[in-house]
């Protein structure tokens, strides 16, 4: 029901009801001063001007009061009218001492106010000290929260300090409590026999891992075996964390606060403590291990003809790394004892990537990239990651293991309650937007009924693939698609083209997956009920939300490295692409480092430019001279910030 038709049953009688003036909301401010409120249900945030915000802070759960609307404005701005739950009750930052009393001033730019310390307060804090703060009082906006150094981390220069505090000013919590600790180290590192006795003993089974060359938790493993009717049998066998790991321990509660590890550029943040995610639940190799494992009859068109999901006990009989796994697949070692096996592995999986495209899925393959650094922590190179073979296959197997479980438990005519990652259709008007973008550069993207088929989006896809504006346009379209999250409720994953679809297949790092391994469980021994519906949607919202906290700490962190690396080549000529452009400025992607500046409006001397926002184009008024994303640049670096995480450029002519 829209605005427009307020109606409500009453006693069986419809009746008029008044449109809401006062919503809530969680606030999300901008590190130029105005913000967004999200409300649950509504499809456009509320705008809040800087002057409208109170005492809100980023994250607040805050009442608003929604603006009379603007004719032909699609946009609804709301005040502030008090906080309901104040969410950021601390932020990381560094100390700035004046005299008898200090200022924090916060990495996370979406804290707009600096913190103010009196001096008993300091707690050992020194000038230039990163330290955590908290924020005890803050009345009034025109003044400065107030609050009192709760931990210092280091010295604002030591770059190790510098990625800890910007992870932990995203709330990721770094450190385990003692109590934490105490659980993990209590945990025997020995299989009793009788667990080994009722569980499905695969250990004589050819089972290996392929996973990066620095990883110590091994989440899953696999094995590929031909039978005698031609079919395959695929098994993926996946870390019994639920085994280990208890509702009601403080374990647990730690976990499901992190909701995930978080892969920052220079450490990992786990999940789970290191006697577990590296040590008892790691599937590493020449040890038996616990698993909970699905086991599938795969035909040779990649089709699964029959599966059980059983709990465990393996061992993994060898540890390849991705660059071992792809000299197998590419002819090197033929004599190695798991040659054979890791070869037909990567056939197989070439035939689920062949028929998942078929069937609807987006083939998005943007440049993810490595920042290299020193044992200082300094970065010394920015290259492009690989994704060779080996990481599809080991990509393509999840996906059938994850699909196939969904499937399990979705298909059914009564489906037990259960966790799913879904994918929702893109909005409409953002696919109309990018419809209208690609044909500035000569492209077509048909639509039926106002949004776009996976199968149109793959087709884009592959006709730009090569050329220079490849990657401003794959960005644009995932910046156009719905975010993936978790829910109860199935509406199937749009961007693989899954019906039914779910994460099982890291519970080590994924709290998510860790509620799938319980919920199956409960449903194999019948014990599901759907009393637990109101905890497990809110478990959902959770995860999602730690999820978004950790890709933004993760891309962050790799951004501060980025710039710090730049920094070292002021002054130098880079060729870029042109990424975007705004009525204030120019983004350029540097091709050789891969790292994105802005030149500004306010540098572009030679010419008086407008900004043609129906082909997002700057249009010099007299020279004619044009700047639209796509463009191949040459540019020159005057700065780089690294507090802020920005690059500044000039063209050069």
């Amino acid at each position: 029901m829209d605005e427009q038709n307020m109606l409500g049953k009453v006693n069986g009688r419809y009746t008029y009801r008044p449109r809401p003036t006062r919503v809530e909301g969680i606030l999300r401010v901008n590190p130029r001063g105005f913000g967004f409120v999200e409300v649950e249900g509504r499809e456009e945030d509320l705008y809040v001007r800087e002057t409208n915000m109170g005492n809100a802070l980023d994250g607040d759960l805050v009442e608003v009061a929604l603006a009379a609307p603007t004719r032909g404005s699609g946009r609804r701005e709301a005040e502030v009218l008090r906080v309901i739950e104040r969410r950021r009750t601390q932020v990381v930052g560094t100390f700035q001492q004046l005299g008898r009393f200090a200022f924090v001033d916060p990495d996370d730019q979406r804290v707009t106010q600096d913190v103010y310390v009196p001096r008993e307060d300091f707690n050992g804090a020194q000038d230039g000290d990163k330290v955590i703060v908290s924020i005890d009082r803050f009345d009034d906006r025109k003044a400065s929260p107030e609050g009192r150094v709760l931990q210092v981390l280091g010295r604002a220069d030591d770059p190790e300090i510098q990625v800890l505090a910007l992870a932990m000013s995203f709330d990721v919590r770094a450190g385990f409590s003692e109590e934490v600790i105490r659980e993990a180290e209590a945990i025997p590192d020995t299989i009793p026999a009788e667990e080994i006795e009722r569980r499905l003993d695969l250990r004589h089974k050819r089972i290996f891992t392929i996973d990066p060359a620095d990883a110590k938790d091994f989440d899953d493993a696999i094995h590929v075996e031909r039978l005698d009717n031609g079919n395959f049998e695929v098994g993926v066998h996946i870390a019994d964390v639920s085994h280990y790991v208890r509702p009601g321990t403080a374990l647990d509660a730690e976990a499901y606060a992190r909701g995930t590890s978080v892969y920052l550029v220079d450490r990992v943040i786990p999940m789970l403590p290191e006697k577990l995610s590296n040590g008892v639940c790691s599937l590493r190799p020449h040890e038996d291990k616990l698993a909970y494992s699905c086991i599938m009859e795969v035909s040779p068109r990649g089709s699964v003809k029959s599966y059980q999901i059983r709990e465990t006990v393996i061992h993994s009989h060898h540890r390849f790394t991705y660059e071992e796994a792809q000299a197998l697949i590419e002819g090197g070692h033929p004599d190695h004892p798991f040659a054979a096996d890791v070869v037909q592995a990567a056939r197989l999986a070439r035939t689920l990537t062949r028929k998942r495209l078929r069937e609807g899925a987006v083939d998005f393959d943007l440049p993810e990239i490595r920042v290299i650094l020193d044992e200082a922590g300094r970065p010394v190179e920015i290259v492009r990651k690989e994704r060779k073979e080996a990481n599809r296959l080991i990509e393509e197997f999840m996906l059938l293991a994850n699909r196939t479980v969904a499937r399990h438990i979705g298909k059914r005519r009564e489906a037990p309650l259960f966790i799913y990652r879904v994918h929702d259709r893109p909005d409409a008007e953002k696919i109309q937007t990018l419809a209208q973008y690609v044909r500035i550069f000569g492209y077509r993207l048909n639509l039926d009924n106002g949004n776009v088929t996976s199968q149109e989006l793959n087709k884009l896809i592959s006709h730009i693939k090569g050329n220079p504006e490849a990657y401003v346009i794959e960005d644009a379209a995932l910046r156009a698609m719905s975010k993936a999250k978790y829910d109860h409720q199935n509406i199937g994953h749009y961007g693989l083209g899954f019906r039914y679809y779910t994460h099982f297949t890291s519970p080590i790092r994924r709290y998510p997956d860790l509620i799938a391994h319980r919920l199956l469980k409960r449903f194999a021994r019948k014990k599901q009920t759907t009393s637990d519906k109101d905890a497990l949607e809110a478990q959902c919202r959770h995860c999602s939300e730690r999820e978004r906290v950790a890709t933004e700490a993760e891309r962050e962190s790799v951004k501060l490295k980025q710039v710090e690396f730049i920094r070292q080549h002021l002054g130098e000529r880079f060729t870029g692409v042109v990424s975007g452009v705004t009525n204030f400025g120019v983004f350029v992607e540097l091709e050789d480092v891969l790292v994105e500046g802005m030149v500004h409006v306010r540098d572009l001397d030679d010419d008086y430019y407008e900004y043609d926002e129906r082909t997002y184009t700057l249009v010099g008024v007299d020279t004619g001279r044009t700047f639209r994303p796509g463009d191949r640049v040459e540019v020159q670096v005057v700065a780089a910030d690294v507090e802020t995480r920005k690059v500044d450029l000039v063209f050069v002519d």
